[in-house]
């Protein structure tokens, strides 16, 4: 590519290239091949269950609150889809900014809180219209794990809980069924409701 021999002083100077033709051609083949990755483009979200956030190696207890639980590491940077049930975070009226994911209906309010392998911290890519606590949702994100402490306020006064994983830019929508989420226990059965 030949260059101007002299540089215009009342022309404005340009950092860019003007057309794709002066771009030489391995750092556009390189640009074409990095972008579908920067983007995540390049991956399908994969459905998982609570249990896949659970290594096999670890003990199934839903509520045993072990020291040293371990976070299921093959799934990190991948792109997820994970159903659960909302409990608001950082929320202003209807509006949640920031929700923890739980595989519980009644989970840290009303029962102990699960094992931190089976918290996800959520931040939606907007804010979404939640209808109620413990709506069930679907969250598809990327998966990085990684322990976070945050702070809620429920109706008996404030719970601190641990998440082992966070899902950040999240597509969150309403789902009806939660596949392999746990019905909370309940003294009431006995009413038939």
């Amino acid at each position: 590519m030949a260059r101007p021999a002299a540089v215009d002083a009342t022309r404005p100077r340009r950092f860019y290239p003007a057309t794709t033709s002066e771009i030489e051609p391995v750092k556009l083949r390189a640009l074409a091949l990095a972008l579908p990755l920067a983007v995540g483009a390049a991956e399908a979200p994969q459905r998982i269950g609570w249990a896949d956030l659970r290594p096999a190696a670890q003990a199934t207890a839903m509520f045993a609150t072990p020291d040293g639980e371990m976070l299921a590491e093959h799934l990190a940077g991948h792109s997820v889809e994970l159903a659960g049930y909302l409990l608001p975070v950082d929320r202003e009226g209807d509006l949640v900014y920031q929700f923890a994911l739980v595989p519980v209906a009644g989970a840290c309010a009303h029962m102990p809180q699960p094992p931190p392998n089976q918290i996800v911290l959520v931040t939606p890519d907007r804010p979404y219209a939640a209808s109620e606590n413990y709506e069930p949702v679907t969250v598809t994100g990327v998966l990085k794990p990684g322990l976070e402490m945050s702070q809620l306020f429920i109706v008996d006064g404030v719970a601190v809980i641990t998440s082992g994983y966070s899902i950040g830019r999240a597509t969150v929508v309403h789902a009806q069924h939660i596949l392999d989420g746990v019905e909370a226990p309940t003294p009431w059965r006995f009413l038939g409701k």
